[in-house]
């Protein structure tokens, strides 16, 4: 298995923001059906609430393998009781190798901690990859809490207590 290392980082630093782009680039190309721009991507990431991802309302978590930033994603206090798991991404190279399951683990501890009860996170239809993650640890289909163009599909977890 590979050796993951997880923690809390600045969703600023440069490794975090080089994350945050490939993750919008990916996404946005999906839906798109062709590569985004660097221009599209920097005008996607202006403004996108990532500042919020820090306590007391968040916090944004950096994977790395032997140091290489991997993975990323943020959790986000919607109320006193929900914290939303958003922005969960692994790079291509390291898909596969256990990463992904040990990232939302990480933000669901995180989210423990800033006093969250209950997780929940919204995706599109279309990546089918991420809506398998999500059931399979445990995530399950709930009524929309939010809306927008993206938010196709909504999932929540009861968290409980933590391990630890």
């Amino acid at each position: 298995m590979t050796p993951w290392h997880l923690a809390p980082e600045a969703f600023d630093t440069a490794d975090a923001t080089g994350l945050r782009r490939d993750y919008y680039d990916e996404v946005a190309s999906r839906y798109w059906r062709r590569p985004a721009t660097a221009a599209e991507v920097d005008l996607g990431l202006d403004g996108d609430g990532a500042e919020l991802l820090a306590p007391p309302t968040g916090r944004f978590v950096v994977g790395r393998v032997d140091g290489a930033p991997a993975a990323c994603g943020g959790v986000l206090m919607l109320d006193p009781e929900r914290a939303e798991v958003t922005r969960v991404y692994l790079r291509p190279a390291f898909r596969g190798t256990g990463g992904a399951g040990l990232l939302l683990a990480r933000l669901e501890e995180e989210a423990r901690r800033l006093g969250a009860a209950r997780a929940v996170l919204n995706t599109r239809l279309d990546l089918v990859e991420a809506r398998a993650l999500y059931v399979r640890h445990g995530y399950r289909e709930i009524p929309a809490y939010r809306t927008g163009p993206y938010v196709e599909v909504c999932y929540g977890k009861e968290l409980g207590p933590g391990e630890g």
